[in-house]
Parts: structure tokens; sequence; C-alpha cells
């Protein structure tokens, strides 16, 4: 690849907003000054928009291989370009599920061939795949996942003798999607007695509900203190639970960190009426308090990270009575500009949205040289207009489900521009044919 010149440009990064020029070559960001000329350069005039680091989603479910027909690789890692989101970790609860050395090369094959943003896979844990996970190597992938509470593809790991091992057993991130299966089972029992099948959608969040969360995630942290694990606990939902983490310290000290999606930063309980199963999510979007505990944890560093959990469904499949609808919605494309409107709003500062959405993810996960924009780092960058508005629907939609939980939403920032190690990927509403996605590489010593 030849060089490229952005000219301009205000950029936010590492806590800070200046303007300066950057300057790509190949792969990588070579140079970041004022008034940079290059006569070789492709030259992209950035004035007026923000340059950002491209954004990392450490938490996607892309449904290849075995549920393609929902989503797959090439066409939800094009919506993610278009969204801002250079980089994502794949989820294994796919058919055949990732859980073997095997089946997780096998993905990696995929993503080499597919994908149009850096990609990365987390290794399932099973009730009876420990020998595996002992296998893989520290530096193979993002982590190891647990589900730690049932979802899409069911890979539920509820014996305990085995969580305690797994906890023992790797040097690897490990994140958990923190359910209690129990309460859920008999909250959904006491409703089904009451509803059959067709249980109203506004009673999901007491299904899915406050106590099954913090049950399951205070267990998971008090496992992680014990074994000494490296725990990180993924969409987090109610304001409970924000008790259970700390911000006296810096990120790259903690042995337990957290996550929080961006449905449960924008919608709440009172939201069911109009969206319906459409915002059915496990866990659930709970009520407005628990968002606005969210927010303030967010903001006060007790919750590291800003996700997505992107997991489509066909509105077919979504538009079924409550216990036949699966859980999870698309949000790659609309997640950063939904955490600008928040800006807009007055909520977040956009270096906070480049911390918890960028740098955050790399550090957490170890990730060589991305998440920042800084001279010798991987040239993954995003353009925004902050003040381009535009309306989610379906004319410019593109994920293979063709639907989104923001339609009729007016954003009032847009992504323009976004680079995958150097190359022009995403261009005022054009995705490049061409891809240049890398697997991620990892620091881990």
């Amino acid at each position: 690849m030849g060089k490229i010149l952005i000219k301009n440009a205000t950029i936010v990064n590492e806590n800070s907003q200046f303007e300066s020029d950057v300057l790509m070559h190949g792969d990588h960001i070579v140079k970041i000054a004022k008034d940079i000329s290059d006569a070789h350069a492709k030259i992209i005039d950035a004035s007026g928009k923000y340059l950002l680091p491209g954004v990392i989603d450490d938490q996607v479910h892309f449904r290849e291989p075995g549920l393609t027909h929902k989503g797959n690789i090439a066409s939800e890692s094009r919506a993610a370009i278009a969204g801002g989101i250079t980089t994502y970790m794949e989820q294994p609860n796919t058919y055949p599920q990732t859980t073997t050395l095997k089946k997780l090369e096998e993905k990696f094959n995929r993503g080499k061939q597919s994908s149009f943003a850096n990609y990365s896979f987390l290794f399932g844990g099973t009730n009876d795949n420990l020998e595996e996970i002992k296998k893989l190597d520290k530096n193979a992938c993002s982590g190891v996942k647990l589900f730690l509470g049932s979802s899409t593809g069911n890979m539920l790991v509820d014996d305990e003798e085995v969580i305690e091992k797994i906890f023992s057993n790797t040097e690897m991130v490990i994140s958990a999607h923190c359910e209690d299966e129990t309460t859920i089972r008999e909250n959904l029992a006491q409703y089904k007695s009451e509803y059959g099948d067709d249980i109203p959608i506004e009673y999901h969040h007491l299904i899915r509900s406050e106590e099954a969360c913090y049950l399951s995630s205070s267990k998971a942290i008090a496992l992680a203190k014990k074994t000494g694990a490296r725990l990180h606990v993924f969409h987090l939902s109610t304001g409970k639970e924000m008790d259970l983490f700390q911000n006296d310290i810096p990120l790259a000290q903690k042995k337990i960190t957290a996550e929080v999606c961006i449905h449960h930063l924008w919608f709440s309980d009172a939201d069911y009426d109009t969206k319906g199963t459409l915002i059915k999510w496990n866990p659930a979007v709970k009520t407005a308090q628990d968002r606005d505990t969210l927010w303030e944890a967010l903001l006060d560093d007790r919750i590291d990270v800003v996700a997505t959990d992107h997991a489509p469904h066909l509105l077919e499949e979504k538009d079924n009575v409550y216990t036949k609808a699966p859980s999870g919605g698309p949000l790659v494309q609309h997640a950063l500009p939904a955490m600008l409107e928040n800006y807009h709003n007055g909520k977040i500062t956009l270096e906070k949205i480049v911390e918890k959405m960028c740098h955050n993810p790399a550090l957490l996960f170890d990730i060589d040289k991305r998440g920042y924009v800084r001279e010798g780092y991987f040239a993954d960058l995003v353009l925004v207009d902050m003040n381009n508005a535009w309306e989610v629907n379906k004319s410019n939609i593109l994920y293979k489900c063709g639907w989104s939980p923001f339609e009729g939403q007016r954003f009032k920032s847009r992504v323009t521009h976004t680079f995958v190690n150097g190359h022009l990927a995403y261009e005022n509403g054009v995705v490049s044919d061409q891809k240049n996605a890398k697997r991620l590489t990892f620091n881990r010593d």
C-alpha cells in the first residue's frame, strides 16, 4: 500500500484533543505532526472532523459457522467498519462451538478469508474441555469465554468444580456471562404458569432479574479473588452489581474488570412498550435507575469497557412469543454514533468515549500496537463529522439481518472514513471490497 496523509484533523487520544496531521505508510502510522507534507501521499482533508483510534469491540457474535442465515463474518465486519469498529473479538457459541484448538484455528482461517476488520476469537469453556484450555497458548487468542448463564448456543457451564478448575488453570483473561440459571428458571416457571409461552416482554427483566445477575457475578468475582484468576465480566446490566467493582487502582493493575454494552446504556424497561422483543437481550435491559447507575460507574471507572454484544437474529425469529423469541440484536454499525450522541447530550466526553472503546480494550486484552493514535502503531483510525446528522433506516443498515433497534433514531454524528491497517476501508457510505484485516497479536509475558 502507498501513503495516506490526513490533514488538519482534531485528534482525540490519551485524554487530550489536539489538531494535527497523520501520515500512514503501509500498515502503520509513521508520523503525527502539524504541517506534514508528502508529495507521494493521498491527501484527505479532515478540517472540522475528529480523528479517533479505531474502536475495539471485545464482544460480538458474528454467527459463523452454523448460524449464517443471521449474519456472517463478512457481512457483520463490513457493518462494523461502517460504524468505526476496526477490531472485534468474536464469541464461541456458534455451530460447531469454538471449544477445541482445532475449531479455534478453523475459525481463524474463516476470519483470514472473510473479515473486513481485525479479528480474534474467544475460546469457549465447557463442563468437559478443561484439558483443551490447559493446552491453549496464552497469546493464541483473546481469552476464554464462560457462559455462567444460558444464551444462544447453549454453552452453559454449571459445574462449580469445573469452573474453579478453569479459573485456576489459565493465565488468560476469562470473560464471563454472569446470570444465575436457577433463579432464571424459577422466575420463568412462575410467569409461564400465568401466561404460558406468551409472557409479556416487559417481564423479561424480572425473569432474568437483578438477583440472577448479582448472584452470578458476585460468585464469579469471589472465585476470581480466591484463585487469582484474571476475570472480565461481560455486559453488566444492574446498578446493584456496581458495588462489586473498584476504581481506586489503574486498569493495568486490575485483576477483575467490567464491561457495559450500548443497549444497557441506551434503553430501559420503559422501551419494551415500543421496541418489544427487538430489545430482548440476555442479560435483560433493566430499569432507568439501573441505567443511570451504569452510567455513573462508567464515568467513575468502575466499568472499564463499552462494547456491543452484537448478536443478530432475523426479524421473523424475533417476531415470536416470548419463550420462542431469541435474545440479542445487531449493534456494531451504530455503537459509536450512539455514544457520540451521548456526548452531544452532555453525558460523556469524547476523551472518555475513546478511553472506554479504544484504549481500554487494547490494555485489558494486551493487544499489540492498537487502540491508540501513536507513531509505530497499526493505522486503525476513524474520522467523524460531529455535525452531519443522519437517520437509521432500512436503506443504510448493513447487517445481514436487515434491521436495527435504532431504526428511526436520528444521530448528529457520522463516521465518514474508517482505516484498517492503513487501508481506507470505508468512505462516505461505501465499504471497500478490498480486505486488509489482520489476526490480532498479543503481548502477554
